[in-house]
């Protein structure tokens, strides 16, 4: 009997088990308050305290907490626990907010579910509350959740007020400063500090940034574009192969396309005028084109490097163009065309200034075919080309959906920008698609050529080369952007090792590369 109280009290004076546990830690930016080396402080601390050993830490540093895109170590923490591949049973984090601060509640609460579903408990070091599943525990994050978004809604009016503020004295917010424009840095006094380069940001909060005109050979060029535009008649795609074929660039030093002539023929901050406000991404949530009405506007507060009135002629003109008209209206306007050449295309359409834009037709009549024969034009050319165009059109959504149902199916996150067609995967990546037809030469031998955007800057260009009818796509080629040079390419059934070597039968292979490598493996 004396042995076995023995035996029972050296087993009590035994040390409990240490309790494996991870953190995770997350921060804005550099400058906010609590950094992730403080809450992995407070963090150690509590883990001493309550016996536990931190095996694993996942740390999201200058990351936003608006969403859990980009933040690798958040998604990261989810994927290990899910696939059980963690070796900890619990979680600690700072306090409820270190999940996000995000617009749903919810969103936080069920990262938080996914851990307990997967036997981890997560622990919160800096509340007040223990997290043990009580009713009041549910109330009071509930009730932090909400505040934690609540807080960057406030923060975003709060900034946002700043901004309009700023712009209303003439301050640049963001951007580069186009062509013919630079941007000049001034402290507190308006006295300037000297040119900004390219990707240069201020260093100080005091100091500000406004536009200047830029050198005299890039003034002269933006004035000769609009006198092109307003005196000549010329269109913006005209002036930009004009430019071109004289071996002028912008100031990215990228050809003249019409999308860019187009902006310095629109941009008020060539009469001076600070504008602010024409798109907006606030809290994270989508990506709109605001309303005129919604645009913050100073005017006058640059030196202007146009004419006022020759900027309003510009713009009477754009938007005269772009004017809305009813179905009878449009089809007056091209039976006019008709009569006056003979012979209609989009290509004329489209070149004509008083004319409403090929795409305009297409969108109000379904295709310029049908708006063809609603004025009794029958052109004696083949037009199938449009019903492939048309396909074409049709197949690039497919495309793009595809993409997005293999990269979730690995595990990934893709998002889409709305005003360029760019694919995020990751948000590390940036993909085009960019849609071939297949040309048959007299000889039978299939040709096709590619138009690249040189504007987007993607990471991967996903080239889709048409099988011959145009029905289905034939095959894919991924393009990285250093090895893709100029606008336009030519591909021929068999191209040789620098072009096929990017060649594969299916997009398996993009895949592939967006599937993410734990450091261990890379190494």
């Amino acid at each position: 009997m004396a042995a076995a109280i023995e035996i029972t009290e050296a087993i009590g004076t035994l040390p409990a088990p240490r309790i494996r546990a991870a953190q995770y830690v997350r921060m804005s930016t550099d400058h906010q308050r609590y950094s992730t080396e403080n809450q992995g402080d407070a963090i150690a601390a509590y883990a001493a305290i309550h016996g536990m050993d931190i095996v694993a830490t996942y740390a999201d540093e200058g990351k936003s907490g608006l969403n859990i895109a980009g933040r690798e170590a958040l998604q990261r923490l989810i994927d290990d626990i899910e696939g059980k591949r963690a070796n900890f049973e619990a979680l600690l984090v700072y306090d409820v907010s270190r999940w996000g601060r995000f617009q749903d509640a919810d969103e936080s609460a069920f990262y938080e579910y996914q851990c307990r579903r997967a036997g981890v408990r997560v622990i919160y070091c800096a509340e007040q509350f223990e997290n043990d599943g009580t009713p009041v525990a549910t109330i009071v994050k509930s009730v932090k959740r909400a505040m934690a978004g609540e807080y960057s809604r406030e923060l975003s009016s709060k900034v946002f007020a700043g901004q309009c503020r700023l712009i209303e004295l003439g301050y640049r917010q963001g951007g580069p400063a186009g062509f013919g424009l630079r941007r000049v840095l001034v402290d507190e006094r308006g006295e300037s500090k000297g040119v900004l380069s390219r990707g240069e940001q201020k260093s100080l909060q005091t100091d500000r940034v406004i536009l200047v005109p830029g050198p005299p050979e890039e003034l002269d060029l933006v004035r000769r574009i609009y006198r092109l535009f307003v005196s000549t008649g010329m269109t913006e795609a005209a002036i930009a192969l004009l430019l071109n074929s004289e071996g002028l660039v912008t100031d990215l030093g990228r050809p003249w396309t019409r999308a860019t002539v187009h902006q310095v023929l629109t941009n008020e901050k060539y009469i001076g005028n600070n504008v602010f406000n024409r798109r907006s991404f606030k809290l994270k949530v989508r990506r709109v084109q605001n309303p005129p009405e919604k645009w913050i506007r100073a005017e006058g507060v640059f030196e202007p490097v146009v004419d006022h009135e020759r900027f309003l002629q510009a713009r009477e003109i754009i938007l005269e163009r772009s004017k809305r008209f009813t179905n009878e209206e449009l089809l007056e306007r091209l039976q006019g065309l008709l009569e006056r050449h003979g012979a209609i295309s989009g290509l004329i359409i489209d070149e004509r200034a008083d004319m409403p834009s090929s795409s305009a037709y297409r969108s109000r009549f379904g295709s310029l075919l049908r708006a063809y024969q609603l004025i009794g034009y029958r052109p004696a050319r083949d037009y199938r080309f449009l019903q492939i165009n048309q396909r074409l059109r049709e197949l690039h959504p497919e495309v793009l959906a595809e993409i997005h149902a293999g990269i979730i199916k690995i595990g990934g996150v893709t998002t889409t920008n709305e005003q360029t067609g760019l694919v995020a995967i990751n948000d590390e990546l940036t993909v085009s698609v960019a849609i071939a037809r297949c040309h048959e030469t007299a000889s039978g031998a299939y040709r096709w050529r590619f138009a690249f955007d040189n504007l987007l800057l993607p990471d991967i260009t996903v080239a889709v080369r048409m099988a011959g009818g145009n029905e289905r796509p034939l095959d894919y080629f991924l393009f990285p952007s250093l090895d893709l040079e100029g606008g336009r390419l030519r591909v021929k059934e068999e191209n040789g090792l620098s072009i096929d070597a990017y060649r594969f039968d299916d997009l398996s292979e993009l895949f592939e590369l967006a599937i993410r490598i734990p450091f261990s493996r890379a190494a």
